[in-house]
């Protein structure tokens, strides 16, 4: 079995291939040059010992930012002032470098071949990464600053436009949020409230009008590998739940002015948007079972490989950061036989489960304490 993702693959599909990743005083690591192979890589160990870090590395890599952590510093080995991540991939058969540079007391620096970039976004498409992870799994419970957090880190790699309506919204909204505590100290300031209201409508109407065309595609595609991971026993739908319509968002504003100047903070936006997934009309978020829930999470996720694929033309790296151990068997089996075309970095404290699925494994690496503690 090839799995869903393979019966869409074209014949002049490219492959983005990371070759190397090079971390100085990162996390655990002092020093270490690790390469990798095009197919399946697997990282394993004991819990602790620097496994997930490789993964964060690379994810660093493709989008500036860290999936566990909010925070450059925490990336800084302890005691160290700065840490640096060189990586050396294949797209479309071109080689790129990138590094960058975290700093503990100054901006992070990117350059691109060789090149710095003047801002974070510029980085965002270059790399292609998709990342599954124990949490990812509870994205239908968790609340919708997650799943918000999970569309906007997936358009701003396929969308540059996005990135930049994104990065514009969030200004004005911190800007908005700012002026509506000086209020209660300058009240002269009440008038500069239309002009970030006008910049948060112009940018969030783009922003919404975005998500709903992706969601749309995405969701498409959600419910095809859903009926595929439960034998067509369920049909999974995605719901966009915009927090109000873009040609509103004005008028929304203003009627929500009172309210924010007395809590002191924006209510209305993109900001406040959530996406919903039902079977059956029942929503999964609230009435799911576990397994319901877990089956939906995954079907996004492989629907997510789909979609960086058909936008970009190129398949994504995936990394499996410790999720193949909270997946029953059924779902380790879908999920395995969905990834055989794809350049896969795995995580785990052991290598029984790969084994017994048969699951072809090119390249193995045995992580202790911060170290590569052996190589097959």
């Amino acid at each position: 079995m090839k799995g869903i993702l393979f019966l869409f693959m074209e014949k002049n599909l490219k492959f983005m291939v990371i070759e190397s990743i090079e971390l100085k005083n990162f996390r655990n690591y002092k020093d270490l040059n690790i390469e990798f192979d095009k197919g399946t890589n697997i990282l394993y160990g004991d819990n602790a010992q620097g496994k997930t870090n490789i993964l964060e590395a690379v994810y660093v890599s493709g989008t500036s930012k860290s999936h566990k952590s909010s925070k450059d510093r925490e990336m800084i080995q302890f005691g160290m002032d700065e840490c640096h991540i060189k990586t050396r991939f294949l797209k479309k058969e071109i080689p790129y470098r990138v590094d960058i540079h975290l700093k503990k007391n100054r901006p992070k620096g990117i350059a691109i071949n060789g090149i710095p970039i003047k801002k974070a976004s510029e980085l965002f498409g270059i790399m292609n990464i998709i990342v599954f992870s124990p949490e990812d799994l509870s994205i239908i419970k968790n609340g919708p600053q997650e799943r918000r957090r999970f569309i906007d880190l997936e358009l701003c790699q396929l969308d540059k436009l996005y990135v930049y309506n994104l990065v514009n919204y969030n200004k004005a909204l911190i800007q908005r949020n700012q002026l509506l505590k000086d209020l209660s100290f300058h009240a002269e300031l009440m008038d500069t409230l239309d002009i970030w209201d006008m910049q948060l409508a112009n940018y969030g109407g783009k922003l919404i009008e975005r998500r709903k065309s992706f969601l749309l595609s995405l969701g498409e595609v959600v419910t095809r590998i859903h009926r595929s991971l439960t034998g067509e026993k369920e049909e999974l739908h995605i719901l966009y739940e915009p927090n109000v319509e873009p040609e509103g968002i004005l008028a929304a504003l203003k009627r929500s002015r009172d309210r924010d100047i007395k809590q002191k903070i924006t209510n209305v936006g993109p900001h406040r948007d959530d996406i919903g997934f039902c079977i059956l009309e029942n929503d999964l978020r609230k009435f799911g079972s576990q397994g319901q829930q877990r089956t939906a999470a995954l079907s996004l996720k492989l629907a997510e490989i789909e979609m960086v694929k058909k936008i970009t033309g190129d398949m994504p790296v995936l990394l499996l950061d410790d999720v193949l151990s909270e997946l029953d068997s059924k779902r380790q089996n879908h999920l395995l036989n969905h990834i055989n075309e794809i350049q896969t970095l795995i995580t785990c404290t052991g290598l029984d489960e790969l084994i017994e699925n048969r699951f072809e494994i090119n390249r193995v690496y045995h992580i202790v304490n911060g170290t590569i503690g052996g190589k097959k």
